[in-house]
């Protein structure tokens, strides 16, 4: 009948169907682990993988770093072809591995190579905690002392980032080794003048956070980054105290001496260069 065409009809909120939600490319927005605010990870990446809302810092790749932080095609990658063995037969580590392999795209939990910053020549080290956690076996340590004898070769400051859960455990006392080998390659360095810069960010733990994170000219980090050896609960068993809320934070570690600045990200490739600068001729380290 024409009056039920006037008839006002009331209207519903439709679910989206399967297929919509299909629709919606993956990672298109991402939500802050710190704020919970929700943002479009494209905006979120073109922001250094800062949260925009309560600067919290995400985890960046050693690739993504590489971007952020070099300048545009200096780039040279090392040891690319290095990949970690099985020497103690432990079950399934080739395989895990090989997973991360596949899904990281690189071959290990460092990246190694050279580059300029702002045009200062760098040979560099960045460690990748999407790979295992960037825990630290015999090829890591391995990249990471090569890297150092190239910088001494060349004469030029060597940097590196850290990011690990400590040694693994797959290669026993062979990743242990490797805190005393990348240790005494950086006393050498430092020995003939080298300039060393460490940038630790979260998490850098372990047997890391007590060899080669710890031993630059200028040791710094990321706000908020976790770093110590032990963890919280294990230190506070042991000392039978509650320890303070941001214990091992990185804000906590310059309070009490043992970092000497905690940079945000989105000011890091400028502070480098500024560093670098002034260390090319007159600096208190040079060749």
């Amino acid at each position: 009948m024409l009056k039920d065409f006037f008839v006002k009809k009331k209207k519903y909120a439709s679910i989206p169907s399967e297929q919509a939600k299909l629709d919606v490319p993956e990672g298109i927005m991402s939500k802050c682990p710190n704020c919970k605010k929700i943002m479009y990870t494209k905006e979120l990446n073109k922001n250094n993988k800062v949260c925009m809302n309560c600067d919290y810092h995400y985890q960046m790749t050693a690739y993504e770093r590489i971007e952020s932080l070099l300048d545009e095609g200096s780039f040279i990658e090392f040891d690319k072809e290095l990949v970690s063995e099985n020497p103690l037969g432990f079950p399934d580590y080739l395989e895990k591995l090989e997973k991360d392999r596949e899904k990281t795209g690189i071959n290990e939990a460092v990246v190694t190579g050279e580059g300029q910053i702002s045009g200062n020549r760098i040979i560099l080290a960045i460690m990748d905690a999407s790979f295992r956690m960037g825990s630290m076996g015999s090829v890591v340590g391995e990249k990471i002392t090569r890297a150092i004898e190239k910088a001494m070769e060349e004469k030029v400051p060597f940097l590196i980032f850290t990011a690990s859960g400590g040694a693994r455990m797959q290669e026993g006392v062979l990743s242990l080794m490797q805190m005393a080998k990348t240790s005494s390659a950086l006393k050498i360095f430092s020995n003939q003048g080298g300039l060393i810069i460490s940038i630790m960010t979260h998490p850098t733990t372990g047997g890391v956070s007590a060899s080669f994170a710890s031993l630059g000219d200028y040791n710094f980090a990321e706000p908020g980054a976790l770093i110590g050896f032990a963890g919280r609960r294990i230190i506070e068993q042991t000392i039978r105290e509650e320890l303070p809320e941001d214990f091992q934070t990185a804000e906590f570690l310059l309070k009490h001496g043992q970092l000497d600045a905690v940079i945000h990200r989105n000011e890091m490739k400028d502070t480098l260069a500024t560093i670098l600068d002034i260390h090319q001729d007159g600096g208190v380290i040079n060749w």
